[in-house]
Formats: structure tokens, sequence, C-alpha cells
């Protein structure tokens, strides 16, 4: 049976002058593009270049939203209300659908960044809000959720088409989530590594854990990250061995979801 998935990366996380990761030669890879929307990472011409050149390479445009933390790069936790997560989202892809304008597309995936993510991965008033506001922006925006996730169920309640994502480049915990980045070994910057636990997680449908653990982990989508220095040689190293398992990339609007 043919299998195909998604390859994204998360994109545009400079602000200014200030460049993080190779933008350009990702793009030349992943069939995705997460775009950081100015709470985190970013600003507006850094999302209209990113949107120019993710037209140009034939990639789909995607919201990457945040916590308003450009100090810690969105990775520290923000108590917030949920309908205040909710406006906030929105507010971002209101940005980066403005930009997309420019160059006659839309936003059509939402994958939360960093700590927001790692909080709706568990906190279900927080998925939801986070849900509600593709839902109140357009409803057919595919929500990227960590598979197995509090983003996934909400996102199913919600009626939103949800892509399952896993990580190529990240270690897992035994209960499916993402490993610590405090931990030492919590991203494999090692390309063979991220390419053979990536063909494992889409071939078998699971991942193992950094103790051994096998656990059940279905995907649409897999993240590659481009602000890592070795994010283009993993990206690379991830797709040839996909194509060589006979998996198909493709952008993620063309992905079929249940």
């Amino acid at each position: 049976m043919a299998v195909s998935v998604n390859l994204n990366a998360d994109m545009g996380e400079g602000l200014g002058v200030y460049k993080i990761g190779n933008d350009d030669d990702i793009l030349k890879v992943i069939k995705s593009a997460s775009i950081a929307c100015g709470f985190h990472a970013g600003d507006f011409r850094t999302m209209h270049d990113v949107v120019l050149r993710a037209k140009a390479e034939g990639v789909s445009i995607g919201c990457h939203p945040g916590y308003n933390d450009l100090w810690g790069f969105g990775r520290r936790r923000i108590d917030m209300r949920a309908d205040d997560i909710e406006y906030m989202v929105a507010y971002q892809i209101g940005a980066l659908n403005a930009m997309a304008a420019y160059v006659g597309e839309k936003v059509t995936h939402l994958k939360p960044h960093g700590s927001l993510n790692n909080v709706a991965a568990e906190d279900p008033d927080c998925a939801a809000a986070i849900g509600k506001a593709i839902k109140a922006v357009d409803r057919d925006i595919i929500y990227v959720a960590l598979s197995g996730s509090e983003m996934e169920k909400q996102g199913r309640k919600l009626g939103l088409r949800v892509a399952r994502e896993g990580f190529c480049d990240r270690q897992y915990d035994d209960d499916g989530n993402l490993t610590s980045r405090k931990l030492p070994t919590a991203v494999h910057k090692d390309p063979a590594v991220a390419a053979k636990q990536t063909v494992h997680m889409v071939l078998n449908g699971e991942i193992i854990s950094r103790n051994g653990k096998a656990v059940p982990h279905r995907v649409e989508t897999l993240c590659v990250h481009g602000d890592e220095p070795t994010g283009v040689a993993v990206a690379q190293a991830v797709r040839k061995a996909l194509e060589a398992a006979g998996v198909t990339i493709v952008p993620l609007p063309e992905m079929k979801f249940e």
C-alpha cells in the first residue's frame, strides 16, 4: 500500500536583521512551512519573505503562533486565560494571512510553537482555545497536533481537520510526550539517528522512547527543526531515508485525514 507523509519545519524565526536557521535550504527539502508570526519570533518583513520563497518552492504556508515572548523565544510558559490564548492565536493567524495574500496564498495549517505547544498537549482548555481560534478565523485550517495529545482530542471535538505530528529530531518520553530540552539528549543532532527514528515512526505507527518503550504514534506530518545548526542535514537525511523506504512526501493539504 502506498504511504504518504508530510514533512514540515518551523520557519521565519529570526527578527529584523537577526537570522535564525537556514530557511532557504530547508524550503528545498520540506513541503510545508510553519512560519513565526511576530510573538516569539518573526516580523512583517520576515513573514513576507518566507511566504514568497515558500510559494516559489511549492511549499504550503502554515501559522506558527507562540506566547508573546521574544526574549525567551516562546519557550517559557505564560499563564493566560483560555479566551486570551484564543484571541492571541487568532491575531497571529490574521497577521500571516495578510502576508500570504501578497503572493496569492493563505494559511492552510497551524502548529503552536514551543511552550504553547507543550501546554496545549496536556491542557484541554488551552488546546480547545487554539482550536476555537482556528474555527473562528478559517475552519479549513489544519490543526497540527502532537499525536495522542489534548490538541488532537480537542481539535476533533471541534470538527477540525487534525494532522497528527511526529518529530524527526526530538527524543520522546514513555508517555509519548517530547523529552524536555533541559536534558542534553532531547534533540537528535545525528542525521542517521533522526532518519532511523522517522522511518520507524511512519512505517510502524510508533516511536521508541528514550527508555526503549514502544509507544503508539501515528502521524500525518513530521517536523524537523530549522533553527538547529544541524537542521538542513537532518532534513535531507530524513527525506532521503523516507523516499528510499517508498514513502511519498507531499504538502499537508494533500494528506488524507481520519
